[in-house]
């Protein structure tokens, strides 16, 4: 059974840049897709950044973000590691949350985001907090 674990939150200021990473255990990550997802106060879950499993893409992993992150977050692997990265550079304060990363076997980056927004994804981390304040 697939594990996931995510790390590297804390405590940033605007304008700063963060790494988060999602170490994956009982299965090899890479023929996972992997996307990240948030959770603000008060506020519903939305995908934040989705990657494609080696299987999911003819040419290499493919990649789709929210409006959001667009031009700010960087969604990546490394295979060596097991491990699935959100580089976050130019945070804003409303970056602020919980942030989770979450799989799907066999999937594209699409279709991984369709199933996050239905709710039907299966397989969470615990959550990383990203807390954004001056």
């Amino acid at each position: 059974q697939l594990q996931l674990v995510e790390s590297g939150g804390g405590p940033v200021q605007p304008g700063g840049s963060l790494r988060l990473s999602c170490a994956a255990s009982g299965g090899s990550l890479d023929s996972y897709a992997v996307g990240w997802f948030r959770q603000a106060p008060g506020k519903e879950r939305e995908g934040v950044a989705y990657i494609s499993s080696i299987g999911g893409s003819s040419t290499g992993y493919s990649t789709n973000y929210a409006d959001s992150a667009k031009g700010r977050f960087t969604i990546s692997r490394d295979i060596s590691r097991n491990t699935v990265y959100l580089q976050m550079n130019t945070l804003k304060l409303e970056d602020t949350a919980e942030y989770y990363c979450a799989a799907g076997p066999g999937l594209t980056d699409v279709e991984l985001r369709r199933l996050g927004d239905m709710g039907l994804i299966d397989r969470w981390g615990q959550g990383t907090l990203v807390t954004v304040s001056s």
